[in-house]
């Protein structure tokens, strides 16, 4: 454990220690569980929590308070479905001894229900956001998290269309209030995730990095294994595929540390891009074996959308459209929006022309409400896949500009690919070439393979003859020497870089002495000039 959650932590627990007295004992067991938790010592948590309901005086506020953090363990721990009665019973225990707590643990079992997904039993996403919204009533001035509560609440109850001007104002309100509270600054990750449900890269980005600063400041290592998830899965799909791979090698790190397990949405998006089909496989069937049997529904969504982009991305299209196939019946959930996008590329391709429009009108329902340049940018892609001639001709162009002004790279180098297949096909063969070769060249820096060939074969089909790919010395490193290797380049002590990365100080110079060789440099300073 690191940090200030840490040290807190651990003068609490001698608290316990000190107290004869079985209520005051009660409340700091309780309180000092609670900082354990965010400090990532779960098994340490669930001890003191077992002190803080054997006495004999508990009162309610104290057992609704044990009820709250058991149900935010499970959810840790597991993200399945045994979390959302335990958060929503505790919400409802709580409304009568704290209103706002229970606004809160509202919150808390509705995250847990997004996560729950399809595979919730009988406490879904609509019966926790009915519950919230029949709860107590939002405060006159409400904070970042309640607004958050409220929007999704709403969406859940009343459509993505009726809920996605609220979750905007809350997404916003987490990214221009200066200071946080602690309660507020806890849901960062969760609102960053929201902000990707509503087609925002750039609120994500924004609240993944101020998520990412609370957690190193405080050493609020709980929530740490979903903020590396998070960032790792969407680094690779802006482009940047080796800073994901950095990201998933500290996510074994922080795994490790806090015995937290998350999904590897992270690992499963490198070897989807990458094209890696037998290792995409494998590690599909590990995460759907395990969401099952957890009850981890958002997990078996995620990996439908990415098998569905490596079908796409190696030219199956029929293979795409299986893969896919349940974001069609389970649409309500975030990630089944994007594999959606992929059954209308596959059906398309496919010659099921009405399937493809079924799958559109649901996409477009929530990119047309979110507004946003990705959200518009992908509805005018699909609309163009489902249309001819001269409208197909600009609502491409119209897609190329709205994602070129995102982050989202690979989106736009593949509308760069779809739109030089099509005038391949509408013969203005000097057009196309345009297009894919600036798609081939996208995909091939990235590193995104399956894509990157797919746009090559287009490209002579045309008679042009690809570049091939060079290599960069870099490229030799392995994702962690070259994490190290980039810490150290920015001037901090091998201590420092064994803090953060959650591994021994004799390992980073290990993996350091390593890069030094690999890169032929012999101080940081060298380092820092080949690195740049």
């Amino acid at each position: 454990m690191r940090g200030g959650f840490a040290a807190a932590a651990a003068l609490l627990e001698r608290a316990v220690e000190l107290s004869p007295e079985p209520s005051r004992r009660a409340q700091r067991a309780l309180a000092a569980a609670q900082t354990k938790f965010q400090a990532g010592a779960v098994d340490d948590a669930l001890d003191l929590l077992g002190i803080a309901e054997s006495g004999t005086a508990v009162d309610d506020h104290v057992r609704a308070h044990v009820h709250l953090l058991r149900g935010q363990i499970a959810f840790a721990l597991r993200r399945g479905s045994n979390a959302t009665p335990l958060l929503l019973a505790a919400a409802r225990e709580l409304e009568a001894v704290d209103p706002t707590l229970a606004r809160a643990t509202y919150l808390d079992a509705l995250s847990a229900a997004v996560f729950a997904g399809r595979l919730a039993h009988g406490d879904d996403v609509v019966t926790v956001s009915e519950a919230a919204l029949a709860g107590p009533a939002m405060p006159p001035a409400p904070r970042p998290s309640e607004l958050l509560l409220h929007g999704l609440s709403v969406r859940f109850t009343e459509g993505y269309a009726a809920g996605a001007p609220l979750i905007k104002e809350a997404v916003s309100a987490f990214q221009h209030q200066d200071v946080l509270s602690g309660e507020d600054a806890r849901w960062l990750w969760f609102a960053g995730l929201v902000a990707l449900f509503m087609w925002d890269d750039a609120g994500w980005a924004v609240l993944s990095t101020r998520q990412l600063e609370f957690v190193r400041q405080t050493g609020a290592l709980s929530t740490l294994p979903f903020v590396l998830t998070d960032r790792s899965t969407v680094y690779a799909f802006l482009g940047d595929l080796r800073t994901a791979a950095l990201l998933d090698e500290e996510l074994s790190a922080a795994t490790e540390a806090t015995g937290i397990v998350t999904a590897r949405a992270g690992r499963l998006a490198l070897a989807s891009l990458r094209g890696r089909e037998a290792e995409f496989s494998e590690l599909a069937r590990a995460t759907v074996g395990e969401a099952q049997a957890q009850g981890e529904g958002l997990a078996l969504t995620i990996t439908e959308f990415l098998s569905g982009a490596l079908y796409n991305g190696l030219g199956r299209y029929d293979a795409a459209l299986a893969a896919a196939a349940p974001s069609e019946h389970h649409h309500r959930e975030g990630p089944a929006i994007w594999a959606l996008t992929e059954v209308v590329e596959g059906a398309v391709r496919c010659g099921q022309t009405e399937r493809a429009s079924r799958a559109f009108e649901r996409v477009e329902a929530t990119t047309s409400a979110a507004g946003t340049d990705w959200g518009l940018g992908i509805e005018a892609r699909l609309r163009a896949l489902l249309s001819t001639g001269d409208e197909a001709d600009d609502l491409y162009r119209e897609a190329i500009a709205r994602l070129g002004r995102t982050t989202i790279r690979v989106q736009l180098a593949r509308t760069h690919l779809l739109y030089g297949e099509w005038l391949r096909r509408a013969r203005r063969r000097l057009d196309a070439r345009e297009q894919l070769r600036t798609a081939y060249e996208l995909f091939r820096d990235f590193g995104v393979e399956a894509f990157a060939e797919r746009a090559r074969l287009e490209l002579e089909a045309t008679g042009e003859r690809a570049r091939k790919r060079t290599s960069d010395t870099r490229d030799e490193l392995t994702a962690q020497e070259t994490q190290i290797a980039r810490l150290a380049a920015e001037g901090n002590t091998n201590r420092e870089i064994a803090e953060r990365l959650f591994i021994s100080a004799s390992t980073v110079e290990y993996h350091l002495r390593k890069a030094f060789r690999k890169l032929d440099v012999k101080s940081r300073t060298q380092l820092a000039g080949r690195l740049t």
